[in-house]
């Protein structure tokens, strides 16, 4: 799934968008299927978070929107990425390739999935994480680096921490390892090409 997977089987997504959005909600259906929209139109819809300006943005538009990123964007976030990072014993630099592949430095990307912000956090993810907050930027750093830190006590690999961050843990216990689909292998190749790429960022 696109950005923080979960464990969890939540069925499809729809995602609905609409001009002055003023927060995301989302109900789970009958069926166990999650629908997410800004403009709820009956009392099963929750509200998410409260937010302004929420775009949806599929990952894919967000990497071709910035892969030539511009330079202040790329650095927004360091001193956060460096101080969450440092605390929880993370590579900033894997941090912030995580984030690159995520949401392309978009502290309001939204995946077709409902998957949030800058780690784009899934809904459930963000709630086990206590993120109350998952558009606002350092919340979300700070869960997101929260959790890559739990599946790496869980796995001892890098490797198969982005892996299991992109296909969830279920698919890297499942396989043993990283899981055989082209998406996963190819976000791991992209994470680990970033970091090589930012590494010199925080070590100066």
């Amino acid at each position: 799934a696109l950005g923080l997977a979960c464990a969890l089987s939540l069925g499809s997504f729809s995602l609905a968008s609409a001009a002055g959005a003023e927060g995301l909600y989302r109900y789970v259906d009958a069926r166990g299927v999650v629908h997410f929209t800004n403009v709820p139109r009956d009392g099963r819809f929750k509200q998410v978070q409260p937010s302004r300006g929420i775009t949806r943005a599929s990952r894919s538009v967000a990497r071709e929107a910035t892969r030539s990123g511009a330079p202040s964007k790329v650095r927004t976030y360091d001193p956060v990425i460096a101080h969450h990072s440092h605390a929880q014993g993370v590579p900033p630099a894997l941090v912030k390739a995580v984030i690159h592949a995520e949401s392309a430095f978009d502290p309001r990307a939204v995946s077709h999935k409902g998957a949030m912000g800058l780690m784009q956090l899934m809904p459930d993810t963000a709630q086990m994480l206590g993120v109350a907050q998952p558009f606002r930027a350092e919340d979300n750093i700070e869960g997101g680096i929260r959790y890559l830190r739990r599946l790496h006590d869980r796995y001892g690999s890098w490797t198969y921490t982005l892996a299991a961050y992109n296909a969830g843990p279920t698919a890297v216990d499942r396989y043993r390892g990283v899981p055989p689909y082209d998406e996963t292998r190819n976000y791991v190749r992209r994470v680990l090409s970033f970091y090589r790429r930012y590494h010199g960022d925080f070590t100066r």
